[in-house]
């Protein structure tokens, strides 16, 4: 048995939390700085997080590499099994051409320009980032934007603001799992917690977008529709994400949030000349001026009714029971590991959800969907294979990030950087949110961010006496508000509008929301922490 130890490193928890974080440190520096591609910038990390673990920590090195094995492993299933099979519908869709369909269904519901920020990039692209995530929110959204007519650079800079509120929850809530799992904490509670944090947000969100578009005449004339979307938004994935399912949690609020604005009827009014003239400086495509058949129309929203469906029938207590017997759990081959105070850590046994995990529930729906869009099983086939081919760096860096959290928190380095950022105290509760902004900002990634930081979060919230499920959930929450910021993120955003080498100017323009938010979410975790906002906890 392996015991892990505080202070390694001449009995110094300072010196020791200083090795520690060289892997952290590595894989910050080759992305923020080097600029190196994440998937060799993870496996490097995972070299240095290795090497540390077997020279400073004196973790043998065959169950160092065992710790690294089962964090890959977790990786691939459930995480990426939950991405591939969400993107893998959405693909389905785009070619049938009933994506277009939808793009075009949304479209319709408002000529206002600041109506169709809310509908396309706040809603649709809420929906995109339950299904897809991973920068397809962001591409998609801009395109839309600049179809419809906006001008470029506000296209890319709505499309980036919206992509927040979603985030903690995106692709069927895999950071959310993730974040469970590196923490060891209940996905339910952690998913509850995050659920009374990111919908303030949703809150805050569409009256910032009303004000991209239109400045202070969008705010006085659209923050009526722009606070009842958010409100919707907010009431659904707080209900989702607290007494359903975290994986359902932006579909419902997506949509909850469309319906919103649909049964509002100021929202569907035409918008005064003067606003479009001024706003809609862009070519709108005529694309969107098709007629689409009823039969059509419904065949486009089968896909997210689908999912809905499948996953709501999953919560049934009778079929959550039946789906819950497949799951194989098993000691994990050469692991035998003790914490500080010798007792056995949980990753030495290892679970495996092969039914009730939500990418075994996407693939059902994703099988009803090749039905109903009429795909062909062989064309069906394809598209899953070029799905995997489409994101094999992101499996890449995914794996690797989460190899290197494993071998971070079974040799003990989590636990001594905790230790030692426990000292902040009650500092610890406003600088939790920070520490998951620059983690997103710098991998593009929730849930990499979780992964690196979020059993540091609970360690130092046990250290502190603060509650562990308040900070690692502030490591989520926070870490929404670095996606706008991420230069994975503005890359993609500019690559979409034609604006390629403007990443800077993009920036500029995003970096103050990014922080104005992340203050508003730092605020509400310190309020969260004390008896002014505690009562909002579970």
């Amino acid at each position: 048995m392996f015991v892990q130890q505080l202070e390694p490193v001449a009995g110094s928890l300072g010196l020791s939390a200083l090795v520690a974080t060289l892997p952290l440190l590595t894989v910050l520096v080759l992305l923020g700085v080097v600029r190196m591609k994440a998937h060799h910038a993870g496996l490097i990390g995972l070299t240095v997080a290795a090497l540390v673990a077997w020279l400073a920590y004196g973790m043998p090195l065959g169950q160092t590499l065992a710790g690294a094995a089962q964090g890959a492993v977790f990786g691939l299933f459930p995480i990426l099994w939950i991405v591939v099979n969400a993107l893998w519908v959405y693909r389905m869709t785009v070619h049938t051409r009933h994506f277009d369909i939808l793009r075009r269904s949304f479209g319709r519901l408002s000529d206002d320009p600041r109506i169709q920020a809310l509908v396309v990039a706040f809603c649709f692209g809420a929906l995109l980032e339950a299904l897809a995530g991973f920068g397809a929110p962001v591409a998609i959204c801009s395109v839309m934007l600049v179809a419809l007519g906006f001008e470029p650079v506000r296209a890319a800079v709505v499309a980036l603001v919206a992509n927040t509120a979603p985030v903690a929850f995106g692709a069927m809530g895999t950071p959310v799992v993730t974040l469970a799992e590196v923490t060891g904490l209940p996905l339910d509670t952690v998913a509850s917690v995050v659920g009374r944090q990111t919908p303030l947000l949703a809150l805050v969100v569409p009256l910032v977008l009303v004000g991209l578009v239109d400045g202070r005449r969008g705010l006085r004339e659209t923050w009526v529709p722009a606070l009842v979307c958010g409100i919707a938004f907010a009431v659904a994935q707080f209900a989702a994400s607290n007494y359903v399912s975290a994986q359902l949690a932006d579909i419902g609020a997506a949509l909850a949030g469309a319906g919103a604005l649909v049964a509002l009827p100021g929202a569907r009014r035409p918008a005064a000349e003067p606003v479009r003239t001024a706003v809609l400086t862009g070519v709108r495509s005529e694309e969107l001026d098709e007629d689409d058949p009823r039969p059509e129309v419904l065949r486009a929203y089968a896909p997210y009714a689908l999912i809905v469906a499948v996953f709501s029938t999953a919560q049934i207590p009778a079929v959550k029971e039946l789906l819950g017997q497949a799951t194989r759990t098993f000691d994990w081959p050469f692991l035998n590991v003790a914490d500080p105070d010798g007792d056995p850590v949980g990753q030495n046994v290892f679970s495996l959800p092969l039914l009730s995990t939500g990418g075994t529930l996407v693939l059902l729906a994703g099988l009803g969907t090749a039905a109903v869009l009429r795909v062909h099983a062989r064309v069906a086939l394809r598209e899953w294979a070029a799905t995997v081919h489409e994101l094999r760096f992101a499996i890449l860096t995914v794996t690797s990030v989460l190899a290197l959290a494993y071998v971070m928190n079974l040799s003990g380095q989590a636990a001594t950087i905790g230790h030692f950022v426990a000292a902040a105290g009650a500092g610890l509760a406003f600088l939790s949110p920070v520490l998951g902004w620059f983690g997103v900002a710098v991998s593009g990634s929730d849930t990499s961010a979780n992964a690196l930081f979020g059993a540091l979060q609970v360690t130092a919230a046990q250290q502190s006496g603060l509650s562990p499920e308040l900070l690692a959930a502030a490591n989520s929450s926070g870490g929404v508000l670095g996606k706008m910021i991420s230069p994975q993120n503005l890359t993609i955003a500019c690559a979409a509008v034609g604006l390629a080498g403007k990443e800077g100017d993009l920036l500029r323009k995003v970096l103050p929301w990014s922080i104005g938010l992340l203050l508003v979410m730092c605020l509400i975790v310190v309020g969260q922490s004390t008896a002014v906002l505690g009562w909002m906890l579970p």
